[in-house]
């Protein structure tokens, strides 16, 4: 009886001992993270561990049971300080790194264009890696990205940069239309929501002004009017290039809504909250004209007779000043 104990001890340690070493080789399997800065989000093991192997990190499932036993994965960006290391360390890391964050806002009305000239001027980033890694992930030339704060961290190279401020703009558009529409179509979003919000944008004085915008923009497509829209001509580089005559007569793009009935083929500009929910839900007007008044906020009207009374109106205010 003893030696059947004994028999069954020296078993089960030989078998501790291959578990044992087993895992140990595996946790010294070396792992190539796709960067040293990843973002991690909020969830729990196994959610965290899909998304990771979604970027390319070569992780299974048992590694999720595995993090629980070394210790609570964060949220957020972390920094790894290296793309290649030991599988226990990449799962360390997940736990204990810390980056440095800084701040990117990008302003609602401007355009994609200059926003990545930006970028590649203010932080060094090579203009030709955000404009490449931009048209391999976003749907659009424009549009795709939203007037919003980004926190990313120190030191994050343009690649990852641009692939974060992309997916994170797609997920935000989704769970927006989710919540105003009930549904989200990419094509219909872009072409349509977005792409009214886009010249709301550009054309309004103050959020309060949107819906007002959006209602001439809605009555003038009922009707078949032309948009006759000037803010839909600060498209891509012209993003801050005045409108003049000259350009309404040269410009043969879609973008050109003096030439053109209907909308553009996409957003002309990144867009706030304001300009989306304005483009959802207009205001109930009948207003078909616009003019911009003497204190920068515009004046509308139902008629051309009207909007031709404003403008006179207008341009004997600015005499006078």
């Amino acid at each position: 009886m003893a030696k059947k104990i004994l028999k069954s001890s020296f078993f089960i340690f030989e078998l501790s001992v291959i578990i044992i070493t087993l895992l140990a080789i595996y946790l010294a399997m070396p792992l190539q993270a796709p960067s040293k800065q990843l973002f991690i989000p909020k969830g729990s093991n196994q959610k965290i561990i899909a998304y990771l192997r979604g970027q390319n990190v070569a992780l299974t499932k048992a590694d999720a049971y595995i993090l629980s036993y070394i210790g609570q994965p964060q949220s957020g960006w972390i920094d790894l300080g290296r793309t290649q290391m030991s599988r226990f360390d990449f799962l360390k890391a997940l736990t204990t790194a810390k980056a440095a964050l800084f701040t990117i806002k990008l302003i609602p009305g401007e355009t994609t264009y200059t926003i990545l000239y930006l970028l590649a001027k203010r932080y060094g980033y090579p203009l030709e890696v955000l404009q490449k890694e931009y048209n391999r992930l976003a749907p659009y030339p424009e549009g795709v990205l939203l007037a919003e704060s980004y926190f990313v961290p120190k030191g994050i190279e343009a690649a990852p940069l641009m692939r974060y401020l992309v997916q994170t703009s797609l997920i935000r558009h989704k769970k927006i239309a989710q919540k105003f529409l009930g549904s989200y179509n990419q094509k219909l979003w872009f072409e349509r929501i977005i792409t009214i919000a886009s010249i709301v944008q550009k054309e309004a004085a103050d959020a309060k002004e949107m819906p007002l915008i959006a209602s001439v923009i809605y009555n003038r497509l009922r009707i078949g009017m032309p948009l006759q829209m000037d803010g839909a001509l600060n498209y891509g580089k012209f993003s801050h290039v005045a409108v003049t005559p000259q350009r309404i007569r040269t410009d043969t793009t879609r973008f050109n809504t003096y030439k053109y009935k209907g909308l553009p083929p996409y957003p002309v500009c990144i867009v706030s909250l304001h300009a989306i929910k304005a483009a959802i839900k207009p205001a109930r007007t009948h207003y078909l004209y616009f003019v911009k008044g003497v204190d920068g906020k515009h004046i509308f009207s139902t008629s051309y007779k009207e909007h031709l009374r404003h403008i006179k109106d207008v341009q004997k205010r600015n005499k006078k000043r």
